[in-house]
């Protein structure tokens, strides 16, 4: 099973909204508004548009179920966001894809996706700013940077078998 992906869609005035549909296909939703409190919505399962329950928290509210979710509390592929719209996000490399064994430049990534491939980890070794000729492996990690569109389109491409 993949890793479970957090989307993060900005709603100018308000805050963000980060969306996660779990493995049982259950949408989640909670609003980062920007006065510190949080709204969390959880989607009716026969209709995922329609929201069956939402909790309003306070910052310290928010604060406390955040320690209590500890220590992944996000996703565990998304390294970083910022105000810019940009992300960090781990990739990894199946050792069923098409690109297991293949050189990084025929990703054609950037030209594709608009994101970079700014390092690869592979075992306990980082190796950053890959070049074109660089050898993919299974098992590779990829830290991508990009929009979070890009992120999405390279982790497509990346997963492609």
């Amino acid at each position: 099973m993949s890793a479970p992906r957090l989307r993060a869609t900005p709603l100018p005035g308000i805050g963000v909204q980060y969306d996660l549909v779990t493995r049982e296909h259950r949408h989640l939703s909670v609003v980062a508004h920007r006065d510190g409190t949080r709204t969390v919505n959880m989607y009716r399962a026969d209709d995922p548009d329609s929201c069956a329950h939402s909790l309003r928290l306070a910052g310290a509210e928010a604060g406390a179920l955040i320690d209590a979710l500890k220590p992944s509390h996000h996703s565990p592929s998304l390294l970083y966001t910022t105000d810019l719209g940009l992300v960090a996000e781990r990739i990894e490399v199946a050792a069923t894809s098409r690109w297991n064994g293949r050189l990084l430049g025929e990703t054609c990534m950037r030209t594709e996706t608009g994101a970079s491939i700014v390092a690869v980890l592979r075992r306990a070794e980082a190796i950053p700013s890959p070049a074109p000729d660089f050898r993919l492996v299974g098992g590779d990690t990829l830290i991508v940077i990009g929009t979070r569109e890009g992120v999405d389109t390279a982790a497509a491409i990346l997963g492609q078998e």
